[in-house]
């Protein structure tokens, strides 16, 4: 297949980019140019701003792709900027639980349904994460619903490769002593590996399957038992009060994933509690290491 990647130059992407060059695929990425990549000459790359038409139209117009794999749809302009002038035969759109407007244990594809909201243009940073994203799936449902299509729900989304640092900010925040304010100290909440993420986008290239899927690692973790754990690594107490740094977990529930449908296609995903204290001890070693 010919497949356009917007977005994977970092994190995830690129372990999605791999698997589908080991597959044999032809694969163009799409980027602002900003960030390097190791694919080489293995891939042919555009340079355009996502968010613009014009710049969409210029460096991709018109051409024709077996799939488009979205990584960075953040709302239903980013949709229609790239829809209105390129075709495929497929898209899948890298979405989120943020979606579910209240996730709860064993959270299914249904609990959201894009086709019955009211569709909105908007751009990121136009409503919260959560909405802008429900708006992106609502623009490939409703107005380009003749493109068969996969809305991508994932939760955290952590690695020893995380740019965004969240699991790094607890073991910092241990090992330095600096008070951290959390208010969901023994939520449990899903977690699915960067690899995997990654892997599971490739996957569906070559799977037929159209609508919402979810990934996610099996089995939950609270943020007091990563602490827990950090605490007696580095054998250093943590500091919790109401005016220390917000956590990057704050304001979410007690949740979990239902991954059945990714099952069902073969798609078997790790269990969270086999590689997270190998995550946080690479964590703690940085954090000795700075």
């Amino acid at each position: 297949m010919n497949i356009l990647v917007i977005g994977g130059t970092r994190y995830f992407g690129k372990y999605t980019i791999e698997d589908m060059l080991r597959a044999g695929h032809n694969v163009t990425i799409a980027t602002r140019g900003n960030a390097k990549d190791n694919f080489a000459h293995r891939i042919e790359r555009v340079k355009l701003d996502r968010t613009d038409p014009k710049s969409v139209q210029a460096a991709i117009g018109g051409r024709y792709f077996d799939l488009i794999c979205d990584k960075i749809a953040y709302g239903s302009n980013d949709i229609k900027a790239i829809l209105d002038h390129v075709r495929c035969g497929r898209y899948i759109q890298m979405s989120t639980t943020s979606v579910y407007y209240s996730k709860n244990m064993d959270t299914k594809e249904e609990e959201y349904d894009p086709m019955k909201i009211q569709l909105r243009w908007c751009s990121r940073g136009d409503d919260d994460y959560g909405e802008t994203k429900r708006q992106a799936e609502a623009a490939l449902v409703q107005v380009y619903g003749e493109i068969p299509s996969v809305m991508v729900r994932y939760p955290f989304v952590i690695g020893k490769d995380d740019y965004s640092k969240r699991m790094l900010f607890y073991v910092q925040h241990v090992w330095e002593n600096k008070p951290m304010y959390i208010d969901n100290l023994n939520e449990q909440l899903g977690f699915i590996r960067s690899d995997e993420a990654g892997k599971f986008l490739a996957f569906l290239a070559d799977h037929p399957f159209n609508g919402p899927i979810n990934g996610s690692a099996h089995g939950t973790a609270s943020v007091g038992e990563i602490l827990d754990y950090v605490q007696t690594k580095l054998g250093k107490k943590a500091i919790l009060c109401a005016n220390g740094d917000a956590a990057p977990y704050n304001n979410e529930k007690a949740y979990s994933i239902n991954t059945q449908k990714a099952e069902r296609l073969g798609y078997a995903f790790s269990n969270l509690h086999d590689w997270l204290h190998d995550l946080l001890d690479s964590c703690i070693a940085e954090v000795k290491n700075m």
